[in-house]
């Protein structure tokens, strides 16, 4: 790439970006040039035939240097670091509203980096991102961040290659923090799990790989509209870059974290590790760990071979859900300001209820069930007439513990009918201004909930 690189002081540069940060990454969101998209499609497809990758299912026993801990069926690696796979007790409200379940459930105290590297080209703003392969990910490569690692790996506990860029992470002395957050990952199959999400400018050249690219943001959000192919850690890091819109909001921002707090308070969640074996509802086989009803989700086992990683060959175990999920915000414009329908979700694995979308879930959970019992909004959303669907692709998550973990992500276009501005419990209209903001702090808005957010940011230039 041809770049013109600003050779301005850097404590100049510094005070001016720190003025404009906003307009920049609205600049970038602006710049799509014509044709890059394809391109960059044709290199994922390139790196993705030109490195070999192999996953393959195997029974518990196969897992080389994972498991089954005496006494209590927990899923451990040996060297005691990665994650673990174990029951937990979840109870959340109080009596006499509370709900409670078991289920398995990633145990990963480790703080991780999702990071992405940021560099001007010509005056715009560009993000390196990598062609990474998760295992789990449908296709296996997708479009991934600079750097997508948990502690474990970039300390090397598996004796594999360093993490490329990793130092821009770790060193502040290597460039200047655009974003830095911890925030939670999937509270339904995590425990209390968090990522340190990070945005960092580098300071001058930056070397170049064969698996790295330089893009745009506004690149990024017409490649989101492509299937499986943004990855979930690519989305939640970008997702905290502040794009203003126009302000005002429906609620005060007061007004919304008291509603929030008075969510937190009604809804306290109570989770207790328990063991794997035994668990409640669920059956230990040889090759699965399975719901007794054939619903939600069920543990598995891989053999994973990859030729662009840090290590070559491993095993491990992974979670995969039943079917195909459903994922969506509702939107309304209020004088002029677009809101979206949030919900406060209490999940297992969370500390407290965080924002999420208007609806999260797999439909075939409740097909059964009559309409007043199943999820409030779902009918509707995947009734809604295609001229109100503004946003829809099949994303993956997390492919690094979850296989085939796709839902389709949509936001969708409301009424008075549809969605009014009284709402029912547990759910309140949020600007998206409000929203962006808010995922700058920790434990306000959750993975799903930033990756619409970085939908809905797609749709404006």
């Amino acid at each position: 790439m041809t770049a013109t690189w600003d050779t301005r002081p850097w404590p100049a540069l510094k005070e001016r970006q720190d003025a404009s940060l906003p307009d920049r990454f609205a600049r970038s969101a602006a710049e799509r040039p014509d044709g890059t998209v394809e391109e960059v499609l044709g290199w994922l497809g390139r790196r993705r035939a030109q490195v070999p990758f192999a996953v393959e299912r195997i029974p518990f026993h196969a897992l080389d240097g994972w498991s089954s801990e005496p006494g209590t069926g927990n899923l451990v690696h040996r060297s005691g670091r990665f994650f673990t796979v174990e029951g937990l007790h979840v109870r959340i409200g109080e009596q006499p509203g509370c709900v409670e379940w078991h289920q398995p459930v990633i145990v990963q105290p480790e703080v991780g980096i999702l990071g992405v590297l940021a560099r001007e080209f010509d005056g715009v703003l560009h993000f390196l991102m990598q062609a990474k392969m998760e295992p789990g990910n449908p296709g296996l490569l997708q479009l991934s961040p600079t750097v997508q690692a948990t502690y474990s790996n970039y300390t090397k506990v598996h004796k594999g290659a360093a993490v490329r860029y990793l130092e821009y992470f770790t060193d502040p002395s290597q460039g200047r923090v655009l974003a830095d957050t911890l925030q939670s990952e999937h509270g339904s199959w995590f425990h209390r799990k968090r990522n340190r999400n990070m945005v960092v400018e580098a300071v001058g050249p930056v070397p170049e790989h064969e698996d790295f690219r330089w893009l745009t943001l506004g690149q990024i959000h017409e490649l989101l509209r492509h299937d499986n192919t943004v990855n979930l850690d690519a989305r939640s890091a970008l997702a905290g870059l502040y794009v203003p819109g126009t302000p005002g909001a429906l609620h005060s921002d007061t007004e919304l974290l008291s509603w929030l707090a008075a969510q937190r308070s009604v809804t306290p969640i109570r989770s207790t590790r328990v063991p794997l074996a035994g668990l409640p509802s669920w059956t230990y086989g040889d090759s699965s760990v399975d719901h007794e009803d054939g619903l939600h989700f069920r543990v598995v086992a891989l053999s994973v071979q990859a030729g662009n990683r840090e290590v070559g060959h491993w095993t491990q175990p992974l979670f995969e859900p039943r079917e195909q999920g459903v994922v969506a915000f509702l939107t309304r414009t209020v004088e002029g300001v677009p809101h979206v329908l949030a919900r406060a979700r209490a999940e297992g694995g969370f500390l407290d209820a965080e924002l999420g979308p208007t609806v999260q879930c797999q439909p075939g959970t409740y097909a059964h069930l009559p309409a007043t019992d199943r999820p409030p909004f779902l009918d509707r959303v995947l009734a809604a007439d295609p001229s109100r669907i503004r946003f829809s692709a099949l994303l993956s998550e997390e492919g690094g513990r979850f296989l085939n973990a796709v839902s389709r992500y949509l936001i969708v276009e409301a009424d008075e009918s549809d969605a009014p501005f009284d709402t029912p419990p547990g759910f309140r209209w949020v600007s998206r201004d409000q929203l962006a903001v808010l995922t700058r702090y920790s434990h306000y808005v959750t993975i799903q909930a930033r990756t619409l957010l970085l939908c809905l940011n797609s749709l404006d230039a």
